[in-house]
């Protein structure tokens, strides 16, 4: 029987072993702080965590993917002088919140996996750690409490306050300081010119064109050319408005590259390309590879990588309507023209980490569009991700002829990475490489129509 704690409440512990685990809905890391009556630890190894996962009767194991890990606990091998054994969720994003997501729930179960005690922590608004419950000694037993306190002052503090040494990290070297450029003579600052809003709003798609024809591109407003060097804009006179500045040419798109198999194209964003192959003939099999590459965390206590989780997935269209997605929940769409190769959960290894293999002969002729998309399961941003691309192999001779590479991370869950499309009878690629906020392809889909027109 599984007895609710409220915050504050406990409880007795009849078991000698116990697991206490976690149910979260945001990535987060499991530690134990071992601690004497005057809540301090007797020494660094006291504390455990993902670096340091063992220590005196407790045992950090590791969760199943997904899942956060959970503490083992030998209540019968705890020593003597440790009062209470404290168990800490530590959000993996430290600029996060927990009240940004449900409550975190801890529990408390024997060694058979029946569940003892459940606690669900309400009450977390702006802390990203909390001490969730602690077993604890009383005449002799052993007993659990809710205790549910958020900690504002960072995880280094939260350790030192408990008697943990910290390390700092290094700083960074200051780079030399380098001379300043000649201070050009004092102008009188131009007078402000008022915002200008562009002429068509952004994030709306342009109106579908006739088949075959490319999607008009939408004009933005230009900012004026800036001035030369020193020189500041004339000064006009007071109350009256600057002259208009002459917007110049909208920049022309990348130009169009052709394929060779002996010498990859490298792909800027926008870029496009006719699928065929040297000699003129149509690519009809094609392999889109999709890799990133978790960044190292440096962390207090030792550098370790983040769990990341990307997924891959192509999703179809009929003009601007969704009509299937091959993605890990689903391999191959329902035409077969589509055939993902699986979900790799984390990223790690050389090459291609998730493989969308697509057959151009067997896409029915009403789908006109694919797009390639990379969403973060677990919500990690691309700033955690480095070396993310998206490369196009030749299906039958295994070739690659094209790759598109981000440079720099940005603050988004899912990345749109490029698309294959009908321009009259030849399909061609472009690369993308925009940002949006989504976890897995459903809501990624309501943000896709955009990039059908650019």
């Amino acid at each position: 029987m599984t007895t609710s704690l409220a915050k504050g409440q406990n409880g007795p512990i009849t078991a000698s072993d116990v697991v206490v685990s976690l149910e979260l809905t945001t990535p987060a890391d499991l530690s134990a702080l071992l601690v004497k009556a005057d809540g301090k630890v007797r020494s660094d190894a006291d504390f455990v965590f993902f670096n340091q996962p063992t220590g005196p009767g407790v045992r950090l194991v590791p969760g199943a993917p997904g899942q956060a890990a959970s503490l083992a606990v030998s209540l019968g091998a705890i020593p003597a002088d440790i009062a209470q054994v404290r168990a800490v969720i530590t959000l993996d994003d430290a600029s996060s919140t927990f009240g940004r997501f449900a409550p975190p729930t801890a529990r408390v179960a024997d060694a058979t996996g029946a569940v003892l005690y459940e606690y669900r922590i309400e009450g977390l608004s702006s802390e990203s750690i909390v001490i969730a419950l602690e077993l604890y000694r009383r005449q002799g037993a052993w007993k659990v409490r809710a205790v549910g306190q958020g900690y504002a002052g960072g995880f280094a503090a939260l350790v030192t306050d408990h008697g943990v040494s910290v390390d700092d990290a290094p700083a960074a070297p200051t780079p030399a300081p380098q001379p300043a450029p000649p201070t050009p003579p004092a102008q009188p600052a131009p007078p402000q010119q008022p915002y200008t809003q562009p002429a068509q709003q952004y994030a709306q798609p342009a109106p579908p064109q006739p088949y075959g024809e490319p999607a008009a591109q939408p004009q933005y407003a230009q900012a004026p050319p800036p001035q030369p060097y020193g020189q500041a804009a004339p000064p006009q006179p007071y109350g009256q408005p600057a002259p208009a500045q002459q917007a110049p040419a909208p920049a022309a798109p990348p130009a169009e590259v052709s394929l060779t198999k002996n010498r990859p194209v490298s792909l800027v964003k926008g870029q496009r390309v006719t699928l065929r192959k040297e000699g003129g003939v149509a690519l009809t099999f094609l392999r889109m590879g999709l890799g990133w590459d978790p960044v190292e965390k440096r962390g207090l206590f030792g550098n370790r990588s983040a769990d990341i989780d990307l997924d891959a997935s192509a999703v179809l269209f009929a003009d601007h309507n969704i009509v299937d997605v091959a993605y890990y929940g689903q391999l191959t769409s329902k035409d077969g023209s589509i055939q993902h190769q699986g979900d790799n959960l984390t990223g790690e290894g050389a090459g291609d980490d998730e493989v969308v293999l697509v057959d151009l002969t067997r896409v029915p002729p009403h789908v006109n569009t694919l797009m390639f998309i990379v969403t973060s399961y677990k919500g990690h941003t691309f700033e955690q991700v480095r070396n993310a691309f998206c490369r196009l192999v030749d299906g039958t001779t295994n070739a690659e002829l094209a790759r598109y590479t981000l440079q720099g991370g940005m603050p988004f869950t899912g990345m749109v990475m490029a698309k294959v499309y009908r321009q009259g009878p030849e399909w061609k690629l472009q690369a993308i490489g925009e940002g949006i906020q989504a976890k897995h392809p459903g809501e990624a889909a309501p943000q896709l129509g955009r990039f059908l027109a650019t």
